[in-house]
């Protein structure tokens, strides 16, 4: 049973950055994809970035593409998510997931999460 558990979210103002981290534990990390949602008060939990086994394939949503930055580093067991740029809208609790096999945008086919890391962009 593989245990995800995220770091890094905050508080910060407009414009800045922040880095989020996901620990792996308990399962094989560099054999599954991984994913970032996040979910914003009311709203449905929604695909952010994910990236395969080997960091060769990544993948974005509009909303943040060309601002945030999916990363891996298999030795340490830890899914990376660079956040630049941000906006209020950004606003949500972000989640790591991990899946077997290929990069997928569908939450519903991630069969790990963690418990999620607050973050708060104020305008």
């Amino acid at each position: 049973q593989v245990q995800l558990v995220e770091s890094g979210g905050g508080l910060v103002q407009a414009g800045y950055s922040l880095r989020l981290s996901c620990a792996a534990s308990g399962g094989t990390f560099s054999s599954y994809a991984m994913g970032w949602f996040r979910q914003a008060p009311g709203k449905e939990r929604e695909f952010v970035a994910a990236i395969s086994w080997n960091g060769g394939s990544t993948d974005y949503a509009d909303s943040v593409k060309g601002r945030f930055t999916i990363s891996r580093d298999n030795a340490k067991n830890t899914v990376y998510l660079q956040m630049n740029s941000l906006k209020p809208e950004d606003t949500a609790v972000y989640y790591c997931a991990g899946r077997r096999g290929i990069v997928r945008r569908s939450r519903d086919e991630y069969q790990y999460w963690g418990q999620g890391t607050q973050v708060t962009v104020s305008s």
